[in-house]
């Protein structure tokens, strides 16, 4: 089983500046996880610590249930896929994915087999009499994963291999990296800046800030479930919309009050709302589960101002403000929207999520806890 364990892992850098903080995280035999942060919070520290690439501070790095603290980068049997290809420009695709194999000294035979059957599984095979600069990035980026492959080690580790590649190429292999996950039925951590390729590849994501982790989970149960406020605006493309709004109790209902309109609270989030009556919390709602509507609702209508109008094709983007603060909203793109004008939306109050204005932790703690088995 190649299981991955970081028990209260630190790197601290300087006597004081802590780069990474207490990491506790667990990637199971077999499951691809994705290490998701600002540039800056140390995922890619920590990515570098279960390589070797940097002591270990604080804590214990176990793989496969050996302590791996003071074990070489060459004897932990994984390989390392980084943002640069970092590929010999002198050397054939083949010698570059074979070369690691040569070193250990490898039965050429062997070495033949592993890096046809890697090429094979990449569709590279076109490509082995080639040098890296005959090759387009996404190519050589695929001699990178299979320079990795033919090590067969017990974890990949992939740092940001995306991100100097085109838009459409990144997609392009978002797809393949997952395909290839699925065929080598491999243990995988990567690490990534960009959100979408966390929800899109993982099967589990650790987001990160300032070095601590914030939380880890399923794509889905972190996108309907953050722990923060930070988190509920990180994962989500666009990012959550939050407004500071007054809590109050009307007729029996939990009210919010931003200023310029008033919503209800659902009736299963008004319980753990109540404590908060007379304070401020941050409401937090996605774009997507903002509607417009064409006349003013009865109950819960947003009037809001546009701003931006920004048409994608399968939907539009609207940039919004109310009186005072702003918002997006995701809509349908037949209707017409015109920058200035005052348009009405009503949001998917089941859908809110709150914030404690002080610690920014979710009101909706337990409710998410209940929650947590379906995913």
């Amino acid at each position: 089983m190649a299981k991955v364990e970081l028990k209260g892992i630190s790197k601290v850098y300087d006597g004081s500046v802590r780069a990474v903080d207490n990491a506790n995280i667990t990637v199971n035999d077999k499951e691809f996880v994705v290490f998701v942060g600002p540039s800056g919070c140390g995922k890619s520290t920590t990515l570098r610590m279960v390589a070797g690439l940097e002591d270990i501070t604080e804590g214990e790095l176990y793989i496969d249930g050996e302590l791996m603290n003071d074990v070489p980068p060459k004897d932990r049997n994984i390989a390392m896929v980084f943002q640069n290809y970092a590929l010999y420009p002198h050397m054939t695709v083949y010698d570059n994915m074979a070369f690691g194999l040569r070193i250990k000294k490898v039965e050429k035979t062997e070495i033949d087999r592993r890096v046809h059957e890697a090429a094979r599984i990449l569709d590279i095979e076109k490509f082995l009499d080639r040098k890296p600069k005959a090759l387009s990035g996404g190519q050589r980026q695929r001699v990178a994963v299979g320079r990795a492959i033919v090590r067969n080690p017990k974890v990949f580790l992939f740092d940001e291999p995306l991100s100097n590649l085109d838009a459409k190429l990144r997609v392009q292999m978002r797809a393949e990296l997952s395909d290839l996950h699925i065929r080598l039925n491999a243990t995988m951590i990567y690490v990534t800046h960009d959100q979408v390729e966390a929800m899109t590849m993982a099967s589990k994501i650790v987001v990160m800030k300032d070095g601590k982790v914030q939380q880890i989970g399923s794509p889905l149960y972190m996108y309907n479930h953050p722990i923060n406020k930070f988190v509920a605006g990180f994962i989500g493309s666009p990012p959550m919309n939050f407004m500071t709004v007054k809590v109050s109790e009307e007729g029996g209902a939990i009210v919010l009050d931003e200023g310029s309109f008033k919503v209800k609270a659902d009736k299963e989030h008004a319980e753990y709302l109540k404590k908060y009556v007379g304070k401020e919390v941050f409401f937090g709602i996605r774009p997507e589960d903002i509607a417009y509507s064409e006349k003013p609702a009865a109950e819960n209508n947003m009037p809001v101002k546009i701003t931006v109008v920004e048409p994608l094709g399968a939907d539009i983007h609207l940039w919004l403000t109310t009186e005072t603060q702003p918002l997006v909203a995701r809509t349908e793109p037949h209707y017409s929207f015109k920058v200035g004008d005052t348009a009405n939306f009503v949001p998917r109050m089941d859908k809110a999520r709150y914030f404690d204005k002080e610690t920014e932790l979710s009101i909706l703690a337990e409710l998410d806890e209940k929650a947590a088995k379906d995913f």
